[in-house]
């Protein structure tokens, strides 16, 4: 690039506007893992797990293949990263963080003559030597870069906190700003991160809503393909409905010509434009899901199987309709729980099942294990008293099936497996099995999680032994003691407060 060979390369980085590549970026993965190697590999799988599914996602797959790389290189698996990277370098020679990202393998793999060559290339198209390059070239190749960058910020390890979430927010935002400034609203990567924000004043938020709704415009007014088009359809009605939070309407969306657009029409755009792809309603029936409009994604799911009712194709539309089937039931448990009439319809357990029971045909998988067995769970007690038997077999069945996920890779390592397991033996009468699971679950659980309803359901299952003679005084006393310490280290102190209070006041007779 020019320099001066004697300078100190902390002063070259220092002067340069962006650094491509992954491994330099402040990202948890970059660092030491603070809940054990075991959980990082766990939370590091489950990323890459989630990001294949976005693998062959138009405009953003180099961006999906180079983060796919990055989980591949830190699960030790370096010749799998370095064929990632080299296969992205294949089909878009110019792309400035797959180059950046194969060097550092290559010097990772001690093959030195590689990784000059890659520094060497690098150099080259960051100073622009290419014969016959254009400025706009250049900056639009700096654009994908920052933005591939800033997409990265959304799949980190070891989130546990709003605020840990909030700061990688941030983070991508900064990174995609400054995209756009290189690319001038050329860069096609897909801007969803910038619908969400972390502050919850109006004041503060405004100023993300006016860049969100002028980024939407743009791409409604560029020619984009049908995924871009239904998605920004999509994030526009969630934009828009966002607007009573603010005391006055912002003027961007006068600005931007949205002014008096109902967020229901433009789900309605958003569909319309998707109807004849089940791959891309399956993208908006997630999204819907996420939102909460459950009677929308489930219409959206049933469009895609329509269209394409193979499950081996089209498991990701029965895998979301079981989603939401299980939300709806669960949501109708809280009700209950909260004081409200009614109980939860328990033949959205029976659809939820017929829909895993099509995937696990074709394609069984760790997650459809897990996801049966909560359905079996549920179907097994009853709606009202949870620790009430209702059918024995199918707990039985719910066992099997943690069962057969738990000799799955990372299987053995998800709490949610054993907080279920405990719950279906607690309720068949297996107390003490039902402690150990519990206490698996709390071990396996990552350092500040907000879930600790493993620790309450210990708890409580601990002072039930003591009531009904099951364990002496002494031993329930020094368990409880240890747990409250491992959970005050494991938990937020407010959670834990929170459900040790909640003890109190439901058994209080029997305390």
């Amino acid at each position: 690039m020019g320099e001066d060979p004697e300078r100190d390369i902390d002063e070259i980085i220092q002067e340069m506007d962006y650094i491509p590549g992954h491994f330099h970026l402040e990202l948890n993965l970059n660092f030491e893992p603070f809940q054990g190697e075991r959980l990082r590999r766990r939370d590091t799988k489950l990323k890459r797990e989630s990001l294949q599914l976005e693998a062959d996602a138009g405009a953003q797959r180099f961006a999906v293949r180079n983060l796919l790389g990055v989980f591949a290189f830190y699960l030790d698996e370096y010749r799998g990263a370095e064929e990632i990277f080299s296969s992205v370098c294949q089909e878009e020679p110019g792309n400035l963080n797959a180059l950046a990202n194969l060097g550092y393998v290559y010097d990772r793999l001690q093959k030195e003559a590689q990784a000059a060559e890659c520094l060497e290339r690098l150099s080259q198209l960051m100073a622009g030597e290419e014969g016959g390059e254009t400025e706009s070239l250049r900056s639009l190749r700096a654009a994908r870069c920052l933005a591939e960058q800033a997409y990265a910020s959304f799949f980190d390890v070891g989130l546990q906190s709003e605020e840990e979430h909030a700061t990688k927010l941030s983070t991508a935002i900064r990174l995609y700003d400054k995209a756009l400034l290189y690319g001038k609203n050329m860069v096609r990567q897909r801007l969803d991160g910038i619908l969400m924000n972390k502050d919850p004043y109006a004041s503060k938020r405004l100023l993300f809503i006016n860049k969100s709704l002028v980024l939407l415009r743009e791409v409604l007014k560029s020619d984009s393909a049908q995924y871009r088009g239904a998605l920004t359809w999509c994030y526009l009605g969630m934009t828009l409905e966002r607007m009573d939070i603010f005391p006055d309407t912002p003027m961007a969306v006068h600005d931007c010509g949205f002014s008096g657009t109902d967020p229901l029409d433009c789900y309605g755009q958003a569909i319309e434009t998707a109807k004849t792809d089940p791959f891309i309603l399956n993208r908006l029936a997630k999204v819907f899901h996420f939102l909460g409009k459950q009677d929308m994604a489930t219409g959206i799911c049933n469009m895609a199987l329509n269209m394409l009712p193979d499950p081996g194709t089209n498991w990701q539309a029965y895998s979301t309709r079981a989603k939401i089937n299980i939300k709806l039931y669960t949501q109708g448990l809280e009700r209950v729980k909260m004081g409200h009439s009614g109980v939860p319809d328990r033949q959205l357990l029976n659809k939820a099942k017929a829909d895993l029971d099509l995937i696990l045909s074709v394609c069984p998988c760790l997650k459809t294990y897990l996801d049966m067995g909560q359905v079996c769970y549920y179907m097994g007690v009853d709606a009202v008293q949870e620790l009430q038997l209702v059918d024995e077999n199918a707990l039985n069945n719910a066992l099997v099936f943690f069962a057969k996920a738990m000799e799955l890779d990372l299987g053995d390592t998800l709490p949610e497996i054993q907080l279920l397991r405990g719950k279906c033996l607690q309720v068949k009468g297996e107390e003490h099995n039902a402690v150990e699971c519990f206490k698996q679950a709390i071990e396996l659980d990552d350092v500040g999680s907000q879930y600790s309803e493993t620790f309450r359901c210990l708890i409580e299952l601990l002072l039930s032994l003591f009531i009904q003679e099951k364990s002496s005084e002494e031993m329930v006393i020094r368990e409880v003691e240890i747990w409250v310490e491992k959970a005050e280290a494991k938990y937020q102190m407010e959670r834990v407060r929170q459900e040790l209070h909640s003890i109190c006041r439901n058994h209080m007779p029997k305390i």
